[in-house]
């Protein structure tokens, strides 16, 4: 059960598949999956190239019409995409953006509100161009919360960015999700990512989830903790990367 603004309450979980399929000609690429995702939970979904993981976001976003397929797909009404790109149409300033398709007297408010949530205050007059990779990501997030999303759906969002842009919006994120608690189903190649941002880590292998792990850890997480490098070495052995074995400690020279 959730309360969302408005004192609306809400109970269901905010996504539920049964027995889903998805086929590309003859080849099935979701074999009948089953999955439930809690109201306010953060899931991270992992998956070698071919596993299925776009062809499940794009059928919860329902955004694969057309497609073959069948079974049962539930999710929720207020549904926001984040994408590796920002996807900033780049002839409108920030705050266009950020409010598009919005109507009412305060959305441009509420814009402003966002922006200034995502360190972008004072730059709602700014063009995309104008703005670092890392601004850009970050203008996405508000535009993706602006609405008060019961359901975010992230494909990637940080993977074009540097490594140090990167461990910022990490932390961003998090602070966002912890503020606005809309469900959270993150899509990345990144184990130590999806240790570090998700309480429930799936991975899908060949179209059915082959591992549902909880991530019990208290915040702020720390990739030193050796309970992270326990949950990092059982992902990566559900993703079939087998760990090399540790080198041995280099001694000092003596004369």
């Amino acid at each position: 059960m959730a309360t969302h603004p408005g004192g609306l309450t809400v109970t269901g979980p905010a996504i539920r598949t049964t027995k889903l399929v998805r086929r590309f000609g003859d080849r099935i690429i979701l074999k009948e999956l089953d999955l439930t995702l809690g109201r306010g939970e953060f899931t991270a979904l992992l998956g070698r190239s071919g596993s299925g993981k776009s062809t499940l976001l794009r059928a919860v976003a329902r955004l694969d019409h057309g497609v073959d397929g069948s079974g049962e797909l539930s999710v929720p009404e207020r549904v926001s995409l984040s994408f590796q790109d920002s996807r900033l149409l780049p002839w409108l300033r920030l705050l266009d953006n950020v409010v598009l398709g919005m109507r009412g007297p305060g959305a441009r408010e509420r814009g402003l509100t966002a922006l200034d949530e995502v360190g972008l205050a004072g730059r709602e007059k700014a063009w995309p161009h104008e703005l670092s990779g890392g601004e850009q990501q970050r203008a996405a997030l508000a535009r993706a919360l602006v609405r008060d999303p019961e359901l975010l759906l992230a494909d990637e969002p940080f993977g074009a960015l540097d490594a140090l842009t990167r461990i910022r919006m990490h932390g961003l994120l998090r602070e966002l999700y912890e503020r606005h608690r809309p469900a959270v189903l993150l899509v990345t190649h990144d184990v130590d990512e999806a240790v570090e941002l998700a309480d429930r880590v799936l991975v899908l292998e060949s179209g059915r989830i082959s591992l549902d792990l909880a991530v019990d850890l208290a915040a702020p997480r720390t990739r030193r903790d050796p309970r992270f490098q326990e949950y990092r070495d059982t992902l990566l052995t559900a993703l079939g990367v087998t760990q090399p074995h540790p080198l041995p400690p280099v001694l000092p020279r003596t004369s």
